[in-house]
């Protein structure tokens, strides 16, 4: 999987850059979400895999896509075609996605709770992460129930564990030790 990330990473930089130098991130974004969802389809995959010939794999891209795609993002999959690359799409979307929140300062934070997180708990909460973090949050809430009480908070590399069921397996490794 690394190895797909590091493929699709230059794509993802040239197609962002583009994009930020047209000031039309979110239509890159709608064009780039299509391309990959088609690379997805297991029918697709396998023609591609096939080792259909790069003639083949523009015309096939571009007959799915059609108008979904301005002629920019049609020579972008042109690229991708010639070099073989465009099984890479989701990657390349999945990273464009990163440079773009990056860009907007933006950052999506994972909450974790025992029970259904309030309106005015995340309200609360995402005024306290903003702050934290200098970013712009976006919260995605879930609920685990064997966590028993409190809130897992994770965003990127950042993880706050103020769960019960974090503090019990904090205090059993220090006891063990």
């Amino acid at each position: 999987m690394s190895e797909l990330t590091t493929v699709a990473r230059p794509y993802a930089k040239a197609a962002f850059e583009f994009a930020v130098e047209a000031k039309a991130m979110d239509s890159w974004l709608v064009q780039l979400t299509f391309a990959a969802e088609v690379a997805k389809d297991e029918t697709i995959k396998g023609f591609l895999s096939s080792g259909a010939s790069v003639e083949q794999a523009q015309t096939l891209f571009l007959n799915v896509c059609g108008e979904q795609l301005d002629s920019q993002g049609q020579n972008f999959l042109k690229v991708m075609a010639i070099n073989e690359r465009l099984l890479v799409l989701p990657q390349v979307l999945e990273q464009y996605i990163a440079l773009k929140a990056d860009f907007d300062q933006e950052i999506s934070v994972d909450v974790t709770s025992a029970v259904e997180v309030t309106a005015e708990q995340k309200t609360t909460l995402s005024a306290a992460l903003e702050k934290r973090l200098a970013r712009k949050v976006k919260l995605n809430c879930f609920v685990d129930a064997s966590i028993v009480s409190g809130l897992v908070i994770k965003a990127g590399d950042m993880v706050i564990d103020g769960s019960v069921k974090g503090k019990l397996n904090r205090l059993a490794t220090t006891l063990q030790s």
